[in-house]
């Protein structure tokens, strides 16, 4: 291929998939309005954990197809992969996607073709994108190609789904799709299905926010499990032998950069007709709180009282280092509120981003009256708790991640969310 792209947003998919088209031969050059994040990418240090990112990365630099700076340059392709969160009053932000298409708005030519990644609202692309780019006074359609193809990756996952995964293109044209599709096709091996921009929008955020209902209706399932006399992680086990049932895990809470945030694009947008997905959020949003008040009652019950919590697990999610939107620390949040201390640890984590982290697994440990884990890390669940030199003998698992029986067997009092022999 010898279309040059430039890549706007060199965050947690955007450098993963400037790399990927940079170690199959293309030009890229990678734009971050972060001068730190530019530094570490031209010195080959990664800013972000992701398991194949340094290699690539490295080959990548090394080849001279990957650059990096904090303005675009000229080029064949531009491909915006920005952050769009949500506002306190979880309204949609949508200011980082039109400051990326504006910044690309002097250097497009025609014939070129402009790419939205991130995950946004339906109509973004029309509403937001396009009155930006009729800036460059060349026709949308027929002499600047648009078009969205959402990320469907998993962090820690990410290089085999951007290869395998079947990928979603929607253009303002035929045109814009075909040219969207035949440039992904670099890498994908994965089906690529063509529609419209905002059928495209509507297909990620509708994949985020099933997701969310079914963990909602898991967490509620699990805040019923006492009442049940049940262990909800064995029903649902059994539950899901069912051909047609998968029902999801419950725990602490929902994070990331997309589930927890996606589904408020649609309560936004759909009012009334939203009631489902909003109920889901909030139970979802709920479950921080309900891990703290379920930790302050087992302190209660064994009589620990001005208790220092140990909290294990910064990240949204097991293996990597992404805090984005954690239930984790909306839960250290909650513990405090209560009157609690609270200690934190996450081995993925090696800068303090949070006020109550240590990088000593081994401090935590001797602080806390209770372990409470929040992420499944593969370092927890390896965890041998006969070898742990630790203050307290009580541990809560919010994610269902330790083994109960070889705790017990080491002595300490196991409590598991969801579980009814707490």
């Amino acid at each position: 291929m010898t279309k040059s792209i430039c890549v706007v947003g060199l965050g947690y998919i955007g450098l993963p998939t400037a790399v990927m088209f940079a170690n199959h031969g293309v030009k890229v050059h990678g734009v971050d309005v972060n001068p730190a994040a530019v530094k570490s990418i031209q010195e080959k240090q990664l800013h972000i954990e992701e398991n194949g990112l340094q290699e690539r990365l490295n080959k990548a630099v090394d080849e001279g197809f990957l650059t990096a700076s904090t303005t675009p340059v000229t080029s064949d392709v531009y491909i915006v992969a920005v952050p769009s969160p949500i506002n306190p009053d979880n309204t949609a932000n949508l200011e980082y996607v039109r400051q990326a298409t504006a910044s690309i708005v002097p250097f497009v030519k025609k014939g070129d073709l402009v790419i939205l990644e991130s995950t946004v609202p339906p109509k973004t692309v029309e509403n937001v994108m396009l009155p930006e780019l009729v800036k460059s006074g060349l026709e949308i359609g027929t002499e600047l190609f648009v078009s969205h193809s959402p990320e469907r990756v998993i962090p820690g996952r990410i290089f085999e789904e951007l290869v395998n995964n079947d990928r979603i293109v929607g253009g303002i044209s035929q045109k814009s799709a075909e040219l969207t599709k035949e440039l992904y096709e670099t890498f994908v091996k994965g089906e690529i299905h063509l529609t419209d921009a905002t059928t495209a929008e509507l297909v990620k955020v509708m994949e985020n926010t099933y997701r969310d209902v079914n963990i909602a209706f898991a967490n509620e399932l699990a805040k019923m499990a006492e009442k049940l006399d049940v262990n909800i992680w064995e029903a649902i086990k059994f539950a899901n032998y069912h051909p047609r049932v998968n029902v999801h895990f419950p725990g602490p809470g929902v994070g990331g950069h997309c589930i927890a945030v996606d589904p408020w694009f649609l309560v936004e947008l759909g009012g009334e007709q939203a009631q489902i997905i909003h109920l889901s959020r909030n139970t979802n949003d709920s479950m921080p709180s309900f891990t703290a008040q379920k930790t302050q009652a087992i302190l209660n019950k064994n009589g620990i009282a001005g208790a220092t919590v140990g909290a294990f697990g910064l990240a949204f999610k097991g293996n990597v280092d992404d805090m984005r939107e954690s239930p984790s620390t909306i839960v250290i949040d909650e513990l405090q509120k209560l009157g609690l201390t609270v200690v934190s640890h996450d081995p993925h984590i090696k800068q303090n981003k949070h006020e109550t982290q240590t990088q000593s697994m081994q401090e935590a440990l001797e602080q806390s009256d209770i372990l409470v884990f929040l992420t499944d890390h593969k370092e927890f669940r390896e965890l041998d708790p006969a070898t742990l030199n630790a203050k307290s003998k009580i541990v809560f698992d919010t994610k269902n991640c330790l083994n109960r029986e070889v705790w017990e067997k080491a002595g300490f009092q196991f409590h598991l969310l969801g579980d009814a022999k707490n």
